[in-house]
């Protein structure tokens, strides 16, 4: 990677044409990705063009080959499914089928091609690409078309963007289509525990995945289900009655219901089916347990896409046209791909290779080898879940000498309560005694400490805010009051869980240090705030349940205006100094502009801004959406942006205005949240046991150093403790936000799929990586996003 600033505006499309397909089984987030090529290609200057019903289009040519236009996209961002439409073709199988595709490209001189789908589709793309020079010799051969044209589009580039909602394809963390499907099968879950409470059931819920369990694991993580069936891991011999013990033991615990997930494609270790009517005729013969089954079906394809997935189509959406701008007739056709929350660029038939290598584990029975082939992601969600899954008992796990507080500080979050539940287990299975804290650093000082059981915590991952009740308090203060409740209830460890209230008081108890000895033990940070505003994660729990908040109000709102037309909205979001959720929510909503106090502006900018939408009224597209970060700025405040967008827009458009305030902290937790809260927290008290090990000696622990308090934060790619004293130097204390915020480089995506002329600095991408092939090894709970 190149250390000088490398920009797009050195990339031009002009003479070129760029066509996009939809292929295989339709996933939400495709319309983004197919919005965002034809936006950026037209921005670049290229020809864009639609090839309606995927490769069946290519094939037929005449109207399936349409050119785009920018408002041929305008209102799609939020449609799931594809509006160019996608088919299986069988045609496009046979050479003759290619032959004719070849044809109808070359007649539009189209020599870019930028494929949404799944492993099948791409690895057609990727045959087609191989036999292009032969397909053009055949074509000059029967005289459909002259040498010229043959030579002037000599060379095929392709780019494919993953459009699968069971996330089976190799290479990338997560596919186009997984989050919003996990979003539609959690709404079930959430539905359906409500009514199994009531009347003690158990539920047997069948979710998609053929040859893939991610769809059944992570959900399976994300609502504590008590059992799960995958095909990368078949149950062992004698599983019918370990689950029935299961179930029975979670009920003699007073649980009211049992959730099991199963994956279409579950097989048992003989590679014989396992259906969910099996596992309901299991436990209804074995148990006598009232037991339904609910098979989720299509409605998991269907829906509005979730913010996530609509930032990720628009991110690889844009890539793509980048990665064919670049591409030099020796480039490898490639996937955009993202991995933590880089977007990243892989040869397409080294992810092919590996996703059919991990179907082949499957088939000679080498499961473990198959887990690792999916990746670490699959990898650590499994070892998750297997760690918080099994009760443990105090018989089982008798108490280690050590006891860990958890609390949680700040604002509430969704998220948390996951975070608490992942926790709390894992410390009881790794020996601990754990003790709960109510309200903060205001109930620590009370004294409001109590321990907390493996059961106390089921059934939390789903609820919203936080349980153990949470406050701004911070514990300077009381700082007295607080050692003395440490010194009472002998603890030997500190989480918190929360925001920049959490980080401020992790700083201050490590000061405390000196006068107070109960404060030298190991202390985590787990970051959890709507504001995304910690410095040393890049993510916070509870951002993304708010950004799914954001996103789902304004399209409400850009609906109210389909039948006004020639309307504005100014909206005003949460996140204190931090504009993460007014830029990547603008991101995710198709928003004109978002104000931020993180980029300054002035008067000129409001009238640009104004006079942009007035030229867009002139449009078919007659609406507008401007967000407002709460603090941007003291002077322009929303009802000044509010009042100088209605004089500005007289007889043009009117104005409306929303401030949408605490339900951006409210709701249920997005399946996002609760499976980041359940992974952090997890590995935090792995963390916890191995420095109060480190620590321990003649009879006490004593931690007074540095590395002893730490933030455990997402960096990029891997998740990472860092000393809090160490990330002062980053913090601006004043404005509550880091020095430096890696979404920042999103902003300019969003000005240029608003139509904004602006610079966009490239220097992250552009590089072609290999995919790593893992080695066996012995994993701890390492997570990847």
């Amino acid at each position: 990677m190149s250390n000088t600033r490398k920009l797009f505006e050195n990339l031009s499309g002009a003479g070129k044409s760029i066509a996009v397909l939809t292929s295989g089984g339709d996933a939400q987030g495709m319309n983004g990705a197919v919005r965002a090529v034809v936006r950026m290609g037209i921005y670049v200057g290229a020809k864009v063009y639609f090839i309606h019903e995927g490769y069946q289009g290519m094939v037929d040519g005449g109207d399936n080959i349409k050119e785009a236009n920018w408002e041929s996209v305008s209102s799609m961002l939020q449609v799931g499914g594809t509006v160019i439409g996608s088919a299986r073709c069988s045609d496009f199988r046979a050479r003759e089928g290619r032959v004719r595709a070849a044809f109808h490209l070359v007649s539009r001189g189209i020599t870019n091609l930028c494929v949404i789908g799944g492993d099948g589709s791409l690895t057609g793309a990727n045959l087609f690409r191989e036999e292009w020079s032969s397909l053009l010799q055949e074509l000059v051969q029967s005289g459909r078309i002259d040498q010229h044209s043959a030579d002037s589009n000599s060379v095929l580039h392709i780019v494919g963007m993953v459009g699968s909602i069971d996330n089976d394809f190799c290479g990338t963390d997560m596919t186009i289509g997984t989050d919003s499907a996990l979003h539609r099968i959690m709404e079930v879950v959430d539905a359906i525990m409500t009514t199994a409470q009531s009347h003690q059931r158990t539920f047997v819920l069948e979710v998609m995945g053929r040859h893939c369990g991610y769809l059944a694991l992570v959900s399976a993580l994300a609502c504590g289900a008590d059992w799960v069936f995958i095909p990368e891991m078949p149950p062992k011999d004698g599983w019918e009655e370990q689950m029935c013990q299961r179930l029975s033991e979670n009920r003699a615990d007073k649980k009211r219901l049992n959730i099991i997930i199963v994956a279409e494609g579950a097989i048992d270790s003989s590679n014989k089916p396992i259906s969910a009517e099996y596992v309901k005729d299991l436990v209804v013969n074995r148990l006598g347990y009232d037991t339904r089954v609910t098979i989720l079906g299509h409605v998991q394809r269907g829906g509005t896409p979730s913010a996530f997935d609509r930032i990720l189509a628009s991110r690889m959406g844009v890539e793509a046209v980048l990665a064919l701008l670049e591409a030099s007739p020796g480039t490898p056709a490639c996937v955009v791909s993202l991995c933590g929350n880089q977007a990243v660029r892989l040869p397409l038939m080294e992810c092919v290779q590996m996703t059919q290598d991990v179907q082949k584990a499957m088939d000679e029975k080498r499961f473990d080898d198959a887990v690792r082939l999916r990746g670490r992601s699959f990898e650590n969600n499994l070892n998750t879940y297997k760690l918080l899954s099994h009760r443990k008992t105090d018989t089982e796990v008798p108490h280690g000498p050590f006891t860990v507080a958890v609390l949680n500080v700040g604002a509430p979050a969704a998220g948390m309560n996951a975070a608490v539940r992942s926790a709390v287990r894992v410390g009881i299975t790794e020996g601990h005694r754990m003790m709960a804290v109510q309200d903060g650093f205001e109930g620590f000082a009370k004294g409001q400490i109590k321990e907390i059981k493996w059961g106390d915590v089921g059934g939390w991952t789903g609820q919203g805010g936080s349980l153990l009740g949470t406050k701004r308090t911070l514990p300077a203060k009381h700082i007295d009051k607080i050692a003395e409740q440490m010194r009472i209830h002998r603890i030997n460890a500190l989480l918190v869980i929360g925001g920049f209230e959490a980080y401020l008081g992790l700083q201050e108890l490590l000061a405390a240090r000196d006068s107070y000895d109960p404060f030298c033990v190991p202390m985590v940070m787990v970051p959890s705030t709507v504001s995304n505003n910690i410095p040393g994660s890049d993510l916070c729990i509870g951002a993304d349940t708010a950004l799914n908040a954001i996103t789902g109000t304004c399209d409400r709102i850009k609906q109210s205006a389909s039948g006004t037309k020639r309307r504005v909205f100014i909206i005003e979001t949460m996140g204190g100094y931090c504009g993460y959720l007014a830029s990547v929510g603008g991101l995710a909503a198709g928003a004109d502009a978002a104000y931020i106090y993180e980029e300054p502006f002035d008067i000129r900018d409001l009238q640009i801004n104004v006079e942009h939408l007035r030229e867009k009224m002139k449009t078919s597209i007659q609406r507008g959406l401007v967000l407002r970060n709460e603090s941007c700025n003291e002077n322009y405040t929303t009802d000044f942006i509010y009042q100088l967008y209605s004089e500005e827009g007289k007889g043009v458009f009117d104005c409306r205005k929303n401030v949408l305030g605490h339900m951006q902290q409210g709701g249920a937790p997005s399946p996002f949240d609760r499976n980041f809260g359940t992974k952090i927290a997890a590995k935090a008290m792995q963390w916890i046991s191995r420095r109060l090990k480190d620590f321990y000696q003649e009879g006490r622990v004593f931690a007074n150093t540095e590395d002893s308090a730490c933030l455990l934060g997402m960096r990029r790619r891997a998740l990472v403790f860092q000393p809090v004293t160490q990330l002062k130097e980053e913090t601006d204390f004043v404005h509550r936000i880091p020095k430096e915020q890696w979404w920042l480089k999103l902003r300019p995506l969003m000005k240029i799929l608003a139509k904004y002329r602006t610079s966009y600095d490239i220097s992250d991408s552009g590089q072609l990586e290999h995919v790593t092939r893992p080695r066996a090894r012995d994993i701890e709970i390492a997570i990847t996003i």
